[in-house]
C-alpha cells in the first residue's frame, strides 16, 4: 500500500516549498489509494515551537491539504510528533551499539576541530579520524559512567558505492570513501535527523519518501543506517528546488514566499495550489488552469522536472485573477469578509446582495482579494477622498453646472438601471452640446472620488438612485 508522509519541521511558517512538497505527496496518495501522513520532526527543540506546528497545520488545510493519520487525527503508528518518540529511537540506537555496528566517540569539540583545521591546510574534505571506532562498549560504558561526554556514531562504509535509486532522477551514486562515521546520537541525548528518520519511516510503514532536492545529500545516509539495521529502505523521489527568477535561492526580497502570506496579500487556495502543481510538473498539452482533482488523476512521479523550478509571482497572481472572476459569489462573500473587516467594514451588516453585487461588479478589473477591498470600498463608505487630479480636471464651472442640469433627470428615470442610465447621459450630452465623457467622468468622481472605476452605468444601477442622488448633491455642494 502506498504510503507518503510530509515531515516539516515546525521553525517558521509553511513555505512554499513545504507546500508543494506536501501537495505531490497528497497528489500521489490520493491518485493510488493510499495514505497521507502529517509528522512534525520538532527535534530541534531550541527552533521548535508548537505556534509554529499549529500554524504548518492551519496552512496545509486552509490549501485543502487533509492528512490520513497525524498530530490532531491520530493513527495506529503515532505519536507524530518527534518529540514524543525519543525512547523508541533509543531503543535502536542500543542495537546498533550491541551489534557493533555504532560507536561511542568520545572527541572533545577541541580534537574535532583540530582535525578540521589539519584538513583545511591540506585543502581535504574533513572527514572524522574515526579515532574512536574500536573503543570497546564495555569500556565506553565504563567512561560514560565515570562521566566522560560522548557522541554515538555510526560505522560507515569504507569502500565501494552507495546508489540512491530515486525515482525521478534515476541512480545517483555517492562514493562510500566520502562518507563519515556521522553522529547518530548528540552529546546531550538527543538523536540526530538522519537516524529518526529513518526509524519513523520504517515504523510507519512510509513506501514513498517524497522530498526536496536539498535532502538528497541526506539520502545515502539514511541508506546506510537501513542497512545497518537490515531494513528494507522506501521508495525516494527528490523534488527540484524552487528558485528565484534570477535563479538564486528564494527569499523574503522576491517577496511572499509563506503560505499565510500569501493568505493575507489575498490570494485564493485554488490559485496557490494550481500555481504550486506547475512547479516541476506539467498537466500537458501546454495548459495553465489545472484543478486540483484532476490533477491527482493526472500526477505521475516520472513526471516531476530534474530541473530547478522558477517563482513567477506574476504568472500565480494571473492565475488568482482567473479564478477570482470563476469563483461562486456566495463563496467570495464569505471569504471577504475578513479581507473588508481589515479596513473596518463589516459586509454582514450590508444587504448580502447588494454586497455580491459590488463583487461581481469589481473582480473582473483586480488579481487579489486585496485589490477587491481597494476597488470596492466606496460602495460602503462615502466619505472617501476625491482624488485632487481628478477635481482640477473634472470638476470644471461647466461639467458641474451640466450635472446639476441632469439631476432632475436622473431623479425621475424609470428604471434606474444601467441602459437607461446611459441612454439618458448621452442625450443629455446632445442637448447641452458637451462630450458624454464630461459628463460621465464627472459623475464618476462624484459618486466615487475616483477617477478609475468600473463601469459608470453599471456602478450606478448597483449604488441605487438614492445614494447616487445623495453623492452628486453632496459633491455639488462641496465644489459649486
Amino acid at each position: 500500500m502506498v504510503r507518503v508522509r510530509f515531515a516539516p519541521s515546525p521553525t517558521g511558517q509553511l513555505h512554499i516549498g513545504g507546500a508543494r512538497t506536501a501537495l505531490f505527496n497528497y497528489l500521489f496518495a490520493k491518485k493510488h489509494n493510499g495514505k497521507f501522513i502529517l509528522r512534525i520532526e520538532d527535534t530541534d527543540l531550541e527552533r521548535s515551537r508548537e505556534e509554529w506546528a499549529e500554524g504548518i497545520m492551519r496552512s496545509l488545510r486552509w490549501l485543502g491539504i487533509e492528512w490520513d493519520e497525524g498530530p490532531d487525527v491520530g493513527g495506529e503508528f503515532g505519536p507524530y510528533f518527534q518529540s514524543q518518540r525519543k525512547e523508541i529511537y533509543l531503543e535502536y540506537i542500543q542495537k546498533l551499539l550491541v551489534e557493533g555496528k555504532a560507536y561511542y566517540c568520545f572527541c572533545t569539540q577541541e580534537e574535532i576541530e583540530r582535525e578540521r583545521e589539519m584538513a583545511r591546510q591540506q585543502k581535504i574534505p574533513y572527514k572524522y579520524s574515526k579515532k574512536c571506532r574500536n573503543i570497546s562498549l564495555e569500556e565506553a560504558k565504563k567512561r560514560i559512567k565515570n562521566g566522560e561526554k560522548a557522541v554515538v556514531r555510526i560505522k560507515a562504509p569504507v569502500e565501494g558505492t552507495t546508489v540512491v535509486h530515486d525515482i525521478i532522477r534515476g541512480d545517483v551514486e555517492f562514493s562510500n570513501d566520502q562518507l563519515d562515521d556521522f553522529i547518530i546520537l548528540k552529546s546531550d541525548g538527543n538523536p540526530t535527523y538522519n537516524f529518526v528518520c529513518v526509524i519513523d519511516d520504517y515504523l510507519m510503514k512510509i513506501s514513498h519518501v517524497i522530498r526536496a532536492e536539498e535532502h538528497l545529500s541526506n539520502t545515502p545516509k539514511q541508506l546506510i543506517i537501513y542497512e545497518a539495521l537490515n531494513i528494507q529502505p522506501p521508495q525516494f523521489a527528490h523534488v527540484p528546488m524552487i528558485l528565484a527568477p534570477d535563479r538564486s535561492k528564494l527569499s523574503k526580497r522576491h517577496g511572499a514566499t509563506s503560505v499565510e502570506e500569501f493568505f493575507e496579500n489575498g490570494y485564493l487556495k485554488e490559485a496557490i495550489v494550481n500555481y504550486l502543481l506547475l512547479l516541476g510538473w506539467s498537466p500537458g498539452e501546454d495548459r495553465t488552469i489545472i484543478s486540483l482533482d484532476e490533477a491527482i488523476q493526472k500526477f505521475e512521479l516520472e513526471k516531476v522536472s530534474k530541473n530547478a523550478a522558477i517563482y513567477d509571482i506574476n504568472k500565480l497572481t494571473w492565475i488568482n485573477g482567473y479564478y477570482l472572476k470563476e469563483i461562486d459569489l456566495d463563496d467570495l462573500y464569505e471569504r471577504m469578509k475578513y479581507f473588508y473587516s481589515k479596513n473596518g467594514i463589516d459586509i454582514s451588516s450590508f444587504d448580502k446582495e447588494y454586497v455580491k453585487s459590488v463583487l461581481k461588479l469589481v473582480r473582473e478589473k483586480v488579481k487579489t482579494l486585496v485589490e477587491v477591498v481597494s476597488a470596492s470600498i466606496y460602495f460602503f463608505d462615502s466619505n472617501y477622498e476625491y482624488e485632487q487630479k481628478g477635481v482640477e480636471k473634472y470638476f470644471t464651472p461647466d461639467n458641474l453646472n451640466n450635472l446639476q442640469l441632469l439631476l432632475d433627470d436622473l431623479k425621475n428615470i424609470q428604471p434606474f438601471s444601467a441602459e437607461e442610465i446611459e441612454k439618458l447621459v448621452r442625450r443629455k450630452a446632445e442637448e447641452l452640446n458637451t462630450k458624454a465623457a464630461n459628463i460621465i467622468h464627472t459623475i464618476r468622481m462624484c459618486i466615487s472620488g475616483r477617477t478609475v472605476t468600473p463601469g459608470l452605468f453599471e456602478m450606478m444601477e448597483v449604488l441605487g438612485k438614492d445614494e447616487v442622488i445623495n453623492r452628486i448633491e453632496k459633491t455639488l455642494k462641496m465644489f459649486s
